[in-house]
């Protein structure tokens, strides 16, 4: 079977701004070949079982070369298998894509080419910066300043000054100097704004604004360091009036999600809406159980059931996945009483058109047994699917009341081995703001992905007190939510974000 390979462009590094039709691609990637500069975002987006190939490629830090990097897209090509050439920006500016499209031709290789962002655009404008404004530059001229040690830049700068236009250079960091140099040495304006641009995009993004004589003294004073983008022309005057971003709640912070995979994205999105930037890396995740007699039996027998209790919105996923997939009508759980243990349950059932019934103040195993056994009496059946290994204190306090309870487990927890980022290394040098929990299980999982000399330097948000006492137990710094919420968690991170500024 022949292979296939994507050139996709990841944008500057906000997974936002990678276009719909590259996330798709990469779903579906078996090998994913990838640059230094892509977002961890994004990187956390490469499905866990492709095959990762990290070719670096970083301002004067090139782990393979051009040659080698393409040599291996042909290869793995000819495996039969999909890849994906993964790139900062947009594949085909200054990204070398052609070079890597024309010896795939050359292989009879088919190629397909998926634009992104560029930074040259994205990034100023994240920093409050128009590209082109109406009073102030009609054109936008792209450049890139990158140059070989101990040789002068190949750029004609006299052309660019006649241009009066916006000018971006990329990759100019390390040639600032020269940059500024050059565009007064040809007759630009010692005044002319210009600025240089950091991380733009994430949540580590900064700005330097001066004019061309100041910039690289300026730029000295706060350390500006690669990657960054470089802006010369009167739009950067606009920047301090047209910033956004630094309004935004959560702006400035990055936060690390461990929710189990197929529950994280919707807690992800509300962050984003408020300025994080949020790494999404799953510290569990969630494998139904096969569907074996056991459930058949219990499922039979629903109408001698009385109530049907739910610990967690991944319970109750599988559950009516695994209803239908027995064939067994909803409308048969109509005689039931619903419990669930908290809001986050509640609202996963109420999608279902189910309301609960029961639903402890606390959200907690205990919490739920207590209130079961408040409101049954010993000829009540409780049934109880959830996951293998569940919390014993719950079924220990519902059987006071002398209810028989069925517990069946539908799904078994499985901790997460491995990240594609180097989480010790992030947490060490304090890139990670605060790390968000929702149940102890994701507590123990995180902690399996980090070296123990980190723990003591991880902010941990956890949802109700049981996540906090085993944050707590790794020696973690805690915060807890109000309310064992998704809003509760998000707004408690809000607070703890005005409360530095």
């Amino acid at each position: 079977m022949a292979g296939k390979v994507w050139l996709v462009g990841a944008g500057p590094s906000d997974p936002g701004l990678m276009t719909v039709k590259g996330k798709e691609v990469l779903k579906q990637a078996e090998v994913v070949v990838y640059d230094a500069l892509i977002g961890m975002g994004i990187l956390t987006m490469i499905p866990k079982d492709a095959e990762r190939i990290h070719v670096g490629k970083r301002s004067g830090n090139h782990t393979m070369r051009q040659e080698e990097i393409s040599q291996i897209l042909v290869e793995k090509a000819k495996e039969g298998k999909r890849v994906v050439r993964l790139k900062g920006g947009d594949p085909f500016l200054f990204g070398r894509g052609g070079e890597e499209m024309e010896l795939l031709k050359e292989h009879g290789i088919s190629c397909e080419v998926v634009p992104g962002v560029t930074s040259a655009i994205s990034v100023p404008a994240y920093n409050g910066i128009p590209i082109t404004h109406r009073d102030f530059s009609s054109s936008l001229h792209i450049i890139t300043a990158h140059k070989r040690e101990d040789k002068p830049l190949d750029i004609d700068f006299a052309s660019l000054v006649k241009l009066k236009g916006t000018l971006v250079f990329l990759m100019g960091v390390k040639a600032l100097e020269d940059i500024c140099a050059g565009l007064r040495n040809a007759g630009m304006a010692e005044d002319t704004p210009a600025a240089i641009l950091q991380q733009g995009t994430t949540a580590k993004q900064r700005k330097v604004v001066a004019t061309l004589a100041t910039l690289k003294e300026e730029a000295q004073k706060e350390s500006i360091q690669s990657p960054a983008i470089i802006v010369v022309g009167a739009v950067c005057s606009l920047a301090e009036k047209l910033s956004w971003y630094e309004d935004l709640e959560l702006a400035g912070k990055r936060i690390l999600l461990t929710r189990p995979r197929h529950l994280i994205s919707q807690m992800a999105e509300k962050l984003r809406k408020k300025g994080a930037e949020v790494l999404e890396v799953p510290a569990v995740s969630i494998e139904p159980r096969i569907m074996d007699e056991s459930f058949q039996k219990a499922v039979e027998k629903l109408e001698e059931y009385t109530v049907l209790a739910f610990t967690s919105p991944s319970g109750v996923q599988v559950f009516f996945d695994q209803l239908k997939t027995a064939g067994i009508d909803i409308r048969k759980l109509a005689h039931l009483k619903i419990a669930a243990m908290g809001k986050g349950t509640g609202k996963e059932l109420e999608e279902r058109g189910i309301f609960v019934d029961y639903m402890p103040e606390i959200y907690d195993a205990a919490s739920l047994g207590k209130l079961l056994a408040e409101k049954c009496t010993a000829q009540d059946v409780i049934f109880l699917p959830r996951a293998a290994n569940g919390n014993p204190e719950l079924v220990k306090e519902a059987e006071k009341s002398g209810s028989k309870i069925i517990e069946l487990p539908i799904y078994n927890t499985v901790y997460e081995k491995e990240s594609i980022i180097d989480l010790t290394k992030e947490i060490k040098e304090e890139s990670i703001d605060y790390v968000v929990f929702t149940s102890a299980s994701t507590v123990k999982s995180f902690t399996e992905l980090v070296n123990p000399g980190a723990y003591h330097k991880v902010q941990a948000v956890c949802i109700g007190k049981k996540t906090e006492e085993a944050a707590k137990s790794y020696g973690m710094q805690t915060f807890v939510s109000k309310e064992s919420t998704i809003e509760s968690v998000i707004q408690r991170l809000q607070e703890l974000t005005a409360s530095e500024k």
